[in-house]
């Protein structure tokens, strides 16, 4: 009976010693009597892991010891202050109450977000209208851009008697964008144009030029046709994280609206 008292008792020993080390593997510290959960410490460590990443940057190799570190001093200002009852402040409870809402709402945007996921069947959808829109042609044109219709008419004539239209682009066109190219607007479809602009420019032939002065909101337009070509679409892939971010975006806002749209409320929103 003398053994077995003692082998039970070296058990009870063994356990009671253990406590403080299985209390201590769960924790960072104890700060007057209370802990400073390891939990804490991970998880703020995965937030500026994730932060870092995004943001492409490098971490100290010793981040465990720096947020460990920060937050027992955090755990120890925190006990001063509610020594001194600043938790009771108005100020305090104010704060906490924007904090509150704050981490709500991202709780809820990221809850939403998880529930209405963007398929790989919407941004199909999607690639392919805006496929369709980009389709057709686009030209290449270059214009000189004036204030006064008799400015245009007479670089007009300037041009018909053998005057250069970039050299005259550069030194002329108020569209200082593209007369410092020599007027030139690059490829585009005709909808990048204001309706004045694009159906002067789609009348002409590769090398010509408006004979008139066109008038549009910007002024008078002295217009040349370079080229044409088939428009192109970049695949899929390429884009597929750009409309996926959109269709997010849109899904959001559509979540918001509906949830405004369902409160009772006596206030009128600016929009």
């Amino acid at each position: 009976m003398k053994k077995s008292f003692s082998a039970g008792a070296a058990l009870l020993l063994c356990a009671t010693l253990a406590l403080p080390l299985a209390a201590q593997a769960q924790n960072i510290a104890i700060v007057n009597g209370k802990a400073v959960p390891k939990a804490r410490a991970d998880a703020f460590i995965k937030q500026i892991q994730a932060q870092a990443a995004a943001q492409n940057q490098q971490l100290p190799p010793d981040l465990d010891v720096r947020v460990r570190d920060k937050l027992v001093m955090d755990e120890i200002f925190t006990q001063e202050a509610e020594k001194r009852g600043l938790a009771g402040s108005a100020e305090y409870k104010q704060q906490m109450e924007q904090a509150r809402q704050a981490v709500l709402m991202q709780a809820l945007m990221a809850d939403q977000a998880k529930k209405n996921q963007v398929t790989d069947a919407e941004i199909k959808t999607e690639y392919e209208k805006f496929k369709a829109q980009s389709s057709g042609t686009e030209y290449r044109a270059r214009h000189i851009l004036v204030e006064k219709e008799e400015e245009a008419t007479a670089l007009i004539k300037q041009i018909k008697a053998g005057g250069n239209f970039e050299d005259l682009a550069k030194k002329n066109s108020k569209d200082t964008g593209s007369g410092a190219n020599g007027g030139d607007l690059d490829f585009a479809a005709p909808g990048g144009f204001v309706p004045e602009f694009s159906q002067a420019m789609v009348k002409l032939k590769k090398g010509e030029m408006t004979q008139e002065p066109v008038k549009t909101q910007f002024g008078y337009h002295i217009i040349k046709l370079e080229d044409t070509r088939e428009a192109t679409f970049p695949p899929l892939e390429e884009v597929k994280a750009q409309i996926k971010q959109r269709l997010e975006q849109q899904k959001m806002t559509a979540f918001r609206d509906e949830i405004r749209a369902k409160a009772k409320t006596d206030y009128k929103f600016s929009n």
